[in-house]
């Protein structure tokens, strides 16, 4: 045939417009198209690239193999069971994460487990006598949750602040959100589920916990696929908010008809492109780190500028801490609120101050676009920040009940120009640009 005649190099570009499979069929038609295709080590190591992120010839646990076809076909042989186009997305979605948390946070990295066996799925399967659903089940084969010992610390910061997930704090209440390994999805599954009484047609699993101040659990419904996170009455009634928008669980099925996204991948992915778009970050009080997951970037975050001091406010959903019986307080949001001076320091009318302190505080808090609160008070929960250039956001998180999950809050707060105990001028208003309080189509 005439392609018999082809160069190598001319080979090599033909053979990389192919994928692996058309690859593979090519090296059937001779022995000298089995040599090209088998020993072009630049076109193993670009279909490697290219499905799996490999920038070297690793097989899935990592170690090294003698070639990037050889490393090709360790992948291909681990995950045969399932699609491909799963693998590659599942290992896209976790290499992102884990690629975020070395830049950012090593600490959660190195809690993160080995991926599971089929063995260990299979044993958590018939324990619990349900089926994971597809793509949970490719998720814990690449990564089996954390391992987090309570009586550990990594650093200086407590294991209790090392979830993957991560969480909030305001007042009293702090939740980390952790991704839960296979062994102790058992325990709390056997311990927590049963106790309230789901329907057994409905397989639900615990999947990710906090456990701190503010107990938050998240389930997985084996039978639909959906996530849910436990509401107020969880244990009186299994009062419960589904995770992901219902109808991207089911509408994806391959060519077999397999269901190739769920709640848990999807949920992971969005948590992947909050954390490596910047919407959410390490946030360090002292010496302590945590994933914080009130907003830092618009529309979700606020930012206002006045007279040369900056306040920055957004809000979560508290699962949790809301009850959808009660008619006037049925959804909690919690908010943060980060202020500071900026370099040039307070202008006021023209004239420079190297500090000014708050004094009052006034917030209108709004039920879709009408007033149900008109709070003044001074202070900001009992405390006077003095705000001086350079210095790091004085920041504080308070929450507020709603009866509907479309709200928001905006205010002023009243600062002095130098300080209470030395005013160095009249007092003067710092906006609090309007920031919403509404359900996210994802809950984390």
């Amino acid at each position: 045939m005439a392609l018999e005649s082809v160069g190598g190099l001319a080979m090599h570009v033909i053979l990389s417009k192919l994928d692996p499979a058309d690859t593979a069929s090519v090296a059937c038609v001779s022995r000298r198209f089995r040599t090209w295709a088998s020993d072009d080590e630049l076109l193993w190591s670009k279909f490697c690239l290219d499905d799996l992120d490999l920038k070297s010839p690793l097989d899935p646990l990592g170690n090294s193999t003698p070639s990037y076809k050889e490393a090709y076909r360790t992948w291909r042989d681990a995950f045969h069971m399932y699609p491909w186009s799963l693998v590659t997305r599942v290992k896209r979605c976790w290499d992102r994460i884990k690629n975020w948390l070395a830049a950012n946070f090593p600490e959660v990295l190195d809690t993160l487990r080995r991926g599971a066996s089929e063995e260990e799925i299979k044993a958590l399967e018939m324990s619990l006598k349900l089926k994971l659903p597809l793509p949970t089940r490719v998720l814990y084969r690449f990564c089996d949750g954390q391992e987090l010992i309570a009586d550990e610390f990594t650093g200086s910061t407590p294991w209790s602040l090392l979830g993957l997930i991560g969480g909030y704090s305001f007042y009293e209440h702090l939740v980390n959100v952790s991704l839960l390994p296979l062994h102790q999805v058992i325990v709390e599954t056997k311990d927590i589920v049963r106790q309230l009484g789901f329907n057994n047609r409905s397989k639900y699993i615990v999947v990710a916990a906090a456990s701190t101040y503010m107990e938050k659990i998240f389930f997985l419904n084996c039978t639909s696929g959906q996530l849910h996170v436990g509401a107020r009455n969880l244990t009186s009634d299994g009062e419960m908010f589904p995770c992901v928008p219902g109808s991207l669980i089911s509408s994806v099925h391959d060519a077999k008809g397999s269901q190739v996204q769920d709640a848990m991948l999807l949920w992971l992915e969005e948590h992947g492109r909050r954390l490596e778009s910047g919407i959410v970050k390490v946030r360090q009080e002292g010496k302590i780190r945590g994933i914080n997951l009130f907003a830092e970037l618009p529309p979700l975050c606020c930012t206002a500028v006045t007279n040369g001091v900056k306040v920055r406010a957004s809000a979560v959903f508290v699962p949790e801490g809301s009850n959808r019986h009660d008619e006037n307080d049925k959804y909690l949001f919690a908010y943060s609120v980060r202020m500071s001076l900026l370099p040039d320091g307070c202008i006021i009318n023209g004239t420079n101050f190297g500090s000014c302190q708050l004094y009052w505080r006034h917030w209108v808090i709004r039920v879709n676009d009408a007033i149900v609160g008109n709070v003044n008070a001074e202070a900001v929960i009992g405390k006077f920040p003095l705000l001086r250039p350079g210095e790091e956001e004085f920041v504080y998180e308070s929450c507020t009940f709603l009866s509907s999950l479309s709200g928001s809050i905006e205010g002023s707060f009243t600062f002095f120009p130098g300080s209470l105990a030395d005013p160095k001028g009249s007092p003067f208003q710092v906006e609090v640009a309007r920031f919403p309080l509404h359900l996210p189509e994802y809950i984390f």
